[in-house]
């Protein structure tokens, strides 16, 4: 009986949800946001460039911020620590595998798009946030759903679809391989690994999104810095075969790949679906999530923030994933052996082209799935409060609950195969991204207003008590 139910979510993540209808909505999203935002994330990328790179490491003025839990920073680490996870090494090699290398270049579009999504989405998220009933500041999809459009059972289906996805991209897929990655690299049994990646995770955890962005910020950078420069002492040594590869991701983005080796070959169109599938995947962009994070933000403007969103997939995707995606293209491995899993074919990758670069790989994978599991935590306990949020004592108690299961489920990703949860990872993240994206559609208007409103005077630090209000009728006057 379990066979057809896969076969059902497997046709629907195809044809549906990451098939054609989902590529039109994603970048046609984007598309429409760029017209909307005249297209300010590129023609004033100097801006955001300014506002993130340029100021990671400066503390705010305290007269001048705004209100919120954590810092810009802070923020931006705890979702980069959700998107810098196995789909920057796994998942960029899952696409190539089986859609080829013209699956980047499908990857690359859906960054575009992502750049402008992840702005508005963020924008909004920090524009209708509120505070809970301890006096937390919180925000996302849910938020600016039913504040913004008052539809309150939009927003409970956002937060439903937010809920179940944590469990599969946020916990067993990330756990999963974590634990495969230190077993097969240092034979570490995987109960071991299990136990002690649940018992990690729960005290880190239970400090709620203070202790989640203190350990994000400092494990984030760390992981990224490492990560990139053992990928970059791999493209040195493979330089030569780097313009091939970018030839062949242009040419096989629009030909398909031809069949080599065991490689079954790819076409057209599926090299697009896996391409956009794995891109939402690695930077999330479209899908809600990061807003989540970002609500939180000690900010003086919406917009501001909105920034990093941009920083953020530019970064996780435009270097991150085409770094990795050269290594394995390089390579010459994601045709040799249709039998090598994705994670073991970028260990092999780094490995055949400097000694000792399987740890790398491994170290990485570990350090980035531990980042993205407990930031996805974050996102699924706010999706639980919104839930129960007319009834604060079962909240309570739900919020409880959900934190033993996503710690239990944390432990089973480690000791058992998941290999269908990646199916169902990409199911509900599809799901989670249909009210989002119709939420960011129809407050295009107020992402419009907030967006000229920064963007006339960047430099201009607002007070604490600004009040946005006046631009978040949703309706043009």
């Amino acid at each position: 009986m379990f066979d057809p139910f896969m076969f059902a979510i497997a046709a629907l993540n195809t044809n549906v949800l990451w098939g054609i209808p989902m590529v039109v909505l994603m970048l046609g999203t984007g598309v429409f946001l760029l017209f909307v935002t005249r297209g300010v994330v590129f023609s004033r990328f100097n801006v955001v460039m300014r506002y993130t790179t340029k100021t990671l490491f400066q503390r705010a003025d305290p007269s001048e911020a705004g209100e919120g839990t954590i810092s810009p920073f802070q923020a931006v680490c705890t979702a980069l620590a959700a998107t810098l996870g196995t789909g920057n090494i796994v998942g960029v090699a899952l696409a190539v595998a089986t859609g080829g290398p013209g699956s980047i270049f499908w990857l690359w579009l859906s960054a575009l798009a992502g750049m402008v999504i992840k702005f508005c989405e963020i924008t909004l998220s920090v524009a209708y946030r509120t505070r809970n009933e301890r006096g937390e500041i919180v925000g996302g999809p849910m938020y600016y759903i039913s504040r913004g459009l008052g539809l309150g059972w939009l927003a409970m289906l956002f937060a439903a679809f937010g809920f179940l996805a944590s469990f599969g991209i946020g916990a067993s897929v990330q756990a999963n391989s974590l634990a495969g990655s230190v077993n097969a690299t240092f034979g570490v049994p995987l109960p071991v690994i299990g136990a002690v990646v649940a018992l990690l995770a729960g005290l880190v955890l239970i400090g709620g999104i203070t202790r989640i962005a203190q350990i994000t910020e400092k494990l984030v950078p760390f992981a990224a810095i490492f990560y990139l420069l053992g990928a970059a002492a791999v493209l040195v040594v493979n330089a030569a075969e780097i313009p091939a590869a970018i030839a062949q991701i242009f040419r096989d983005a629009f030909t398909g790949t031809a069949a080599t080796g065991g490689f079954l070959g790819a076409t057209v169109m599926y090299a697009c679906r896996v391409g956009m599938s794995r891109g939402v995947f690695t930077h999330e962009a479209g899908m809600g999530s990061a807003p989540i994070a970002h609500a939180s933000a000690d900010t003086d403007h919406p917009a501001r923030q909105g920034l990093w969103g941009t920083f953020e997939v530019f970064f996780d995707t435009i270097v991150m994933c085409t770094i990795t995606g050269l290594v394995i293209i390089t390579s010459g491995l994601w045709h040799a052996d249709p039998m090598m899993s994705e994670g073991a074919m970028s260990s092999a990758a780094f490995g055949q082209s400097i000694p000792g670069g399987q740890y790398i790989v491994t170290v990485g994978l570990m350090l980035f799935a531990f980042a993205t599991l407990i930031a996805w935590y974050y996102y699924g306990e706010k999706c639980v409060e919104y839930l129960f949020r007319r009834a604060p004592a079962a909240a309570r108690v739900a919020v409880r609950v959900y934190q033993v299961a996503y710690v239990a489920m944390v432990f089973a990703g480690c000791v058992t195969n998941l290999d269908v949860v990646w199916e169902f990872a990409d199911c509900f993240n599809g799901l989670m991204a249909i009210p989002n994206l119709i939420a960011l559609i129809a407050l295009s208007p107020v992402i419009r207003r907030l967006a000229a409103d920064f963007f006339r005077d960047p430099d201009c630090r607002r007070p604490k008590d600004t009040d946005y209000d006046g631009m978040l009728v949703f309706r043009d006057k």
